[in-house]
């Protein structure tokens, strides 16, 4: 990689679609997001690696790997074009607007019920934005997979992020009328053992081990149950119709607690599960981030009561 060109235009144009291959894991799926075709996809990565004069992918026929030339390059390049971001904001007599990409993730059933509607009045208000939404159950990497921003529900842990908490929330333990009448209402944490509880497998859920807040302080409770899903829209259903005890966060289940198709259970326990923004440290301050945070954080904070 000696003797490199200067930057020209089509090579930050080349290095960013570099990114997105390694984002989406494909060349189809980067042609596909970019609107262009495989073969101009292919062509430019050929362009790319001659330009630098290494070799960036192992392409097979079932996978896409970095080689070791390209794990440098891809994370030169997500910096390169951060900074490019950060250049033309800084330049711009209207730096302080949000414009251009902005791509964020959260969960799926968070995301359609309340981020979703959140980012429509963003567009609305920001129209030189533009917003990538993915919803995805699993825990994400945002370096790795070019997100600017996740809206998470639940504990943070990675260290070296950004966690702003821009809502208050809890999940809580409840269950139909109809299940409650069939098998009783638990007095203790520990007869959840014994009950049918929903089990869900969220991005900060321990499958099968609810952690939960009490009089004592924290405590822990393992459940099972016939019924179990990564979909909380499901849980919430299932719980509706009677089939086990759920624990759901109040921005969800909370009009069902207000119309009686759900009941509290062992009310004084509940789940911290407070909504984050999450980010590096450098985008912190870019008007992107930081508008669509405080937007966020003003939006979910005067909604999030079911």
């Amino acid at each position: 990689m000696n003797n490199l060109p200067l930057p020209s235009k089509s090579l930050l144009e080349d290095l960013n679609l570099f990114c997105t291959v390694v984002r989406k894991q494909g060349f189809a799926a980067a042609a596909l997001e970019l609107g262009v075709s495989n073969a101009f996809v292919s062509k430019r990565i050929a362009v790319l690696e001659q330009a630098l004069g290494v070799r960036l992918l192992h392409r097979t026929t079932r996978r896409l790997a970095l080689t070791e030339h390209g794990t440098v390059v891809h994370q030169w390049a997500q910096r390169i074009q951060e900074d490019v971001d950060q250049l033309a904001e800084a330049i711009s007599q209207k730096g302080s607007a949000p414009r251009g990409l902005l791509r964020v993730c959260t969960s799926s059933g968070f995301g359609r019920n309340r981020v979703g509607p959140a980012i429509s009045a963003l567009a609305r208000a920001y129209p030189d934005l533009e917003v990538q939404l993915e919803l995805l159950d699993r825990p994400v990497d945002l370096v790795a997979e070019g997100f600017h921003l996740d809206i998470r529900v639940g504990q943070v842990q990675e260290p070296h992020l950004i966690a702003r908490r821009i809502a208050a929330n809890q999940r809580v333990l409840c269950a139909a009328p109809a299940y409650l009448a069939r098998r009783g209402m638990p007095a203790e944490l520990a007869e959840l053992a014994q009950h049918d509880c929903i089990v869900i497998r969220e991005r900060d859920q321990d499958f099968g081990r609810w952690k939960l807040a009490g009089p004592d302080g924290e405590d822990t409770v393992r459940v099972k149950g016939a019924l179990s899903t990564n979909n909380g829209e499901l849980v919430h259903q299932w719980g509706i119709d009677g089939h086990g005890i759920i624990l759901r966060s109040i921005w969800d289940i909370g009009h069902s607690l207000a119309d009686g198709s759900l009941v509290r259970v062992l009310p004084a326990y509940h789940q911290p599960a407070d909504v984050w923004a999450i980010y590096l440290a450098r985008l912190g301050t870019t008007a992107n981030v930081r508008v669509c945070v405080r937007f966020l954080e003003e939006w979910l904070g005067a909604r999030l009561d079911g």
